[in-house]
Parts: structure tokens; C-alpha cells; sequence
């Protein structure tokens, strides 16, 4: 402190303030007091300055400066401490992370796996089991749990299935290597066992796979697949209808002969009210709008629509700009020339044959009195991307002027009607849409099940390879890798047999999450397929009575099966060769 010029310090240990201190605050004080308009707001804050720097507080990274008139102000550096781990110890907190996560998950995985409730900042709560969307919607600030969130979303955009095992595979398969780390293996010997465990059971998959001939008058395959799919999901007790609705869109815009599939061309929508039991398909496409007044007509056959960007409202100039109505007449001029450009515009859209109008944008009340009048339907506030898919369907262009509109750029639908609020446009060609009816939760669930009964669907029409579900197909993998462990020489035949173990972790989940004994489960049914040779038996999930999964009809496609061990095997061998962490530290 400065009292009457001279530096009052404490002769002590700890001291709050060291003479060293004072002496260096003492000119400082002085050149800020003569310098500053406001002497005491000064001193005040060139203590607060000093008071830190004598606890050590930002002693290499804090600066005082002063501006033009004299006022002091604190210059923090950017650059900041940074937290450092290397080698062992920086692997063991990358594997407990991604541990951390795959954790979550495990109790979600399988037909009676558990769901979990996100709130988001908002306060909108959803409840789901689906893998890809827990992790996209937590609160994820480890970045090696950012590559496990990585991991599911790039299961979800290959194949659309097998989020959740992936990521609990990974976990596995983190787990047994920290144990290998704690025995002093390398860890790229691990990552290089891991890489030939994987390339075991990639070829034991295609071994124990099966293929099945399906075709249109055929799906039943195709549907016991995708039932498989939904079992897992919060609607399954309408799995059965749900998997027909999807094989059904899936081949309506497929092309079975270079075997590909648009989902593109699939769209899901969901409306509040009523039952899951309502949702159908319907080959077409669905705008949720309704005409613009009342009274104007609900179904439309062959009909042409005009597909307009331009609103039915009065020009409006650029420049600002300001009328003067002062009598009756003028009034009554300016309205009649309102409703002769109305008038104009509708005569438009007649002249050139059209028989219904969807405009991008809003109506005057005048033109939408008019439209009425004149027995043209119309349709207003319509998105620019289904304004797209219109025209793919129907054939017709988008119209931006009115001057430009002539009778080839109509479209022609089979058929335009309303269901349930919904405009319906029934095209040439064949484009689906989804028309699912449920409460909003609900609706989001759906949404999420039906996009993997699909991508399964597709993945069939690809590639119509199945494995065996139940935990099944990793069970006989863990037993070919083991037995495939004792060629290798080396320490990677450790991490081989690690890798057989980490399969066996999907089945124990499934078992446990079954209410089950999950190891007595286990070592009973890994036994029962080495008596037997039999791939096929897998954990009785729903307590059928019997452990064969081709007698329960679970299936699973191959490709979805295979990129589950390849993409878990990568992130996992990423994870591995990481041994220096650097990490800015809480400021």
C-alpha cells in the first residue's frame, strides 16, 4: 500500500506484498497518478494489478499498458500454459475415454436393450435406442470420445444399422488392449493383431454367409430382415407392417438390375394425432399445406400444375416511395388498379390451361378472393426443395415471372387430393413417400426406425449376403480367431486372441441386457457351437425356447456385419498409435 509516499509492507513470510514488490509498484504508482485523470480509480486499479503479481498470477503472461488518456489497462497473453501426457499413461486416459463412452451404450444394444432420454438446451426430451442419435446429441468434449461419436456416424452413413454394436465393440476392444499395454506389448504390435484378427473374421463372415433369392413377388426374406432390424426399436410391436412398408418403398425405387437404391427419393413424414397402426405408403408426394381458401376444391384428377416463385401481390418498388390519396376518386382509382394486375395475373395462370397453382410465396386477399371466383385451385408457402421434387415428378418448370408461364411448362399428375391436411400429388413416375401418424415423441422414434429398416432394406438389394443374428456371427468368429491365433508366432497371436474376447462382449451384452446369466449364458452357447458346428446359435433374446437364429429367422446383413469389425478395428488401432497428448489448460 502507499501511504504519504512511502511503501508500508509487512516484514514476514507471508507477506501479502514483498518490499521487491513495492518498490517496483512505487514509480509505477507515481507515473499512473501523474498521467491518469482520475488519480484514485487508478491507484485502485494498479493495486489489483500488483496484488496479482505477487501471488504469482500471470507473471510471464499479464502486461500493464496505458491508453491515450492516461488510463491503465491489463494485457493478458494468448498464448497459455499447456497440459502434456506422454506415452503409457496418455494411452490408459484415451482408453478410459473411449471406454466412457462405449459404456453408455452397452445397455442399449439388442431387442431388450434400454432407452435413454436427452434433454436438449432447449428442454425437447428425446427418448431413443438408436446409437447414432445418443451420441450426436450428448455434450461430447474428450476428443477421443469425439472419434467414437465419429465411429457411430460413419456406421449410420454406410450402412444405417449396427451404430450401437459398433461402438460397443470398439469399447471391447479398447478394454483388451489396456490389459496387453499393462503386460508390456507394444502397442503397434496390438494395432497390427487387432488388423489380422479382423481380417480372420471378415473371412469367416463370408464363410458362415448366406444368400437368398428374393424378388417382387417374393420379399418375404427381405421382410424378415428388416423385422430383425425393428425389433430393437420402441416400435416393434408393429414390426411386421413396418417392414413390408419399407421393402415395398425400397423396390419401388430401386433398379434390381445395377442393383442400387435412391433413398433420396424416399421421404419420411410424420403428422401429430392418431396411432402408429395409421402409418401406409403412398406412392407420390406429400406437401403439408393447404389451399389457400376454404372453399376451394379437395381432389383435382389430371391435373396441370403451374409451379410459380413470384407472389400474387402488387409490385413493389425498390426506391422508396409515398402516394397522396386525398378523395374518393383517387382511392377508388388505386384500387381498381390493384385489382386489374390481379385480375391480370390469374387470367394468366388460366389462359395457358392451368387447373391448379402452388406459389412459393403468399397471396394478396384480393388474389386469393379471385382465384376462388375463377374455380382455380392453389396451393401458397410451399418450400423451395418440395417446389423441386414437384417438378421432377410431374414434369413442370418453375415459373419466375408471370410473363414467362406457357402451357409446356405445366405438370401433369395422375391425380391431386387431401389426406389428412396433407396435399397429395400422385405422379407419372414413382416417387414414395412416407405418411406416419403418431404423437411427436413418437413420430421422432419412428422417423429414426424406419430409416434403418431402409438402409437395411437397400443393403439386402446390394449385396443380398446374411449372417445370423443373436450374437451368433461373432461368437463363431471369436472361435476362428482363437483357433487361428496359435499359426502366428509373434506377440500379435496376444492381441488375436484379445480380439476373439472382445467379440465375445456382444453376446455377453445381449444376454445381460436379456435379463440373463450373461457368462453361464455365454460359455453354454459357445460350447453348444463347437459340439455341433453349428454357426447359427446365438442368444435367445425373446426366450422362443430355441438358440438356433435360423429357425427364429433373426438375420443380419453381411456388408452391415463387416463394417462393424473393420470400422471398430480402425478407430480402435488410431486410438493405439496416440501417445503424446497436448491439451490447452483450464484458463
Amino acid at each position: 500500500m502507499l501511504y504519504g509516499g512511502k511503501a508500508l509492507t509487512k516484514r514476514s513470510n507471508n507477506s501479502l506484498l514483498s518490499s521487491g514488490t513495492c518498490r517496483c509498484f512505487l514509480p509505477v504508482a507515481l507515473f499512473t497518478l501523474r498521467r491518469s485523470r482520475s488519480p484514485p480509480r487508478a491507484l485502485l486499479f494498479l493495486f489489483f494489478f500488483v496484488l496479482l503479481r505477487s501471488f504469482g498470477v500471470g507473471r510471464k503472461r499479464m502486461a500493464l499498458a496505458f491508453d491515450e488518456y492516461g488510463r491503465p489497462f491489463i494485457i493478458i497473453k494468448e498464448q497459455e500454459q499447456k497440459s502434456r501426457l506422454r506415452g503409457l499413461e496418455a494411452q490408459k486416459a484415451n482408453i478410459s475415454a473411449g471406454k466412457a463412452v462405449a459404456r453408455i451404450l452397452r445397455t442399449s444394444l439388442g431387442p431388450k436393450g434400454m432407452d435413454k432420454m436427452l434433454q436438449n438446451p432447449d428442454g425437447d426430451v428425446t427418448i431413443t435406442n438408436d446409437g447414432a442419435t445418443i451420441l450426436e446429441q450428448m455434450d461430447v468434449d474428450n476428443q477421443i470420445a469425439k472419434l467414437m461419436v465419429e465411429l457411430s456416424r460413419s456406421q449410420d452413413y454406410e450402412i444405417g444399422d449396427g451404430t450401437t454394436g459398433v461402438v460397443v465393440m470398439a469399447g471391447a476392444l479398447l478394454e483388451q488392449a489396456e490389459k496387453l499395454l499393462e503386460r508390456g506389448i507394444h502397442p503397434i504390435r496390438i494395432a497390427e493383431g487387432y488388423e489380422m484378427a479382423s481380417r480372420i473374421a471378415v473371412e469367416h463372415l463370408e464363410h458362415i454367409s448366406h444368400k437368398f433369392e428374393f424378388s417382387v413377388g417374393n420379399l418375404e426374406p427381405l421382410v424378415q430382415t428388416c423385422m430383425t432390424t425393428l425389433s430393437s426399436k420402441i416400435v416393434h410391436r408393429c414390426k411386421r407392417m413396418l417392414a413390408e412398408i419399407a421393402v415395398k418403398a425400397v423396390l419401388a425405387v430401386a433398379d434390381l438390375e445395377r442393383k442400387d437404391v435412391n433413398l433420396d427419393l424416399i421421404k419420411v413424414e410424420g403428422k401429430v394425432g392418431g396411432k402408429l397402426e395409421d402409418t401406409e405408403l403412398v406412392y407420390g408426394i406429400t406437401v403439408d399445406k393447404d389451399m389457400s381458401h376454404p372453399q376451394m376444391p379437395k381432389r383435382i384428377e389430371d391435373a396441370k400444375i403451374a409451379i410459380l416463385t413470384c407472389p400474387f401481390e402488387p409490385p413493389k418498388p425498390k426506391t422508396k416511395h409515398k402516394v397522396d390519396i386525398d378523395t374518393v376518386e383517387k382511392f377508388q382509382t388505386l384500387r381498381e388498379q390493384e385489382r386489374k394486375y390481379f385480375d391480370d395475373m390469374v387470367q394468366k395462370c388460366k389462359d395457358v390451361g392451368a387447373t391448379l397453382v402452388i406459389c412459393q410465396w403468399g397471396f394478396d386477399d384480393e388474389a386469393n378472393h379471385l382465384l376462388m371466383h375463377r374455380n382455380l385451385p392453389a396451393v401458397r408457402w410451399v418450400g423451395g426443395v418440395e417446389l423441386e421434387l414437384i417438378a421432377i415428378a410431374t414434369g413442370a418448370r418453375i415459373v419466375p415471372r408471370f410473363q414467362e408461364l406457357t402451357p409446356d411448362k405445366l405438370g401433369r399428375p395422375k391425380l391431386t387430393f387431401f389426406k389428412s391436411s396433407c396435399l397429395v400429388y400422385v405422379p407419372l413416375m414413382n416417387e414414395v413417400i412416407w405418411f406416419s401418424i403418431g404423437n411427436k415423441m413418437m413420430i421422432e422414434e419412428t422417423k429414426r426406425s424406419l430409416h434403418d429398416a431402409l438402409c437395411v432394406a437397400r443393403n439386402l438389394i446390394r449385396n443380398n449376403s446374411i449372417v445370423y443374428g443373436g450374437g451368433s456371427a461373432e461368437i463363431s468368429c471369436s472361435i476362428a480367431a482363437e483357433a487361428a491365433a496359435d499359426k502366428y508366432p509373434g506377440v500379435e497371436q496376444y492381441a488375436i486372441r484379445s480380439f476373439a474376447e472382445a467379440l465375445d462382449s456382444i453376446p455377453m451384452a445381449l444376454a445381460e441386457n436379456s435379463g440373463l446369466q450373461p457368462i453361464n449364458t455365454l460359455t453354454a452357447v459357445k460350447s453348444q457351437q463347437i459340439k455341433e458346428n453349428n454357426p447359427y446359435c446365438g442368444i435367445d433374446c425373446n426366450d422362443v425356447g430355441t438358440n438356433n437364429m435360423q429357425q427364429q429367422n433373426v438375420f443380419e446383413t453381411l456388408i452391415g456385419k463387416q463394417q462393424q469389425i473393420l470400422l471398430a478395428t480402425q478407430v480402435v488401432k488410431m486410438i493405439l498409435k496416440i501417445d503424446d497428448v497436448i491439451t490447452p489448460s483450464d484458463y
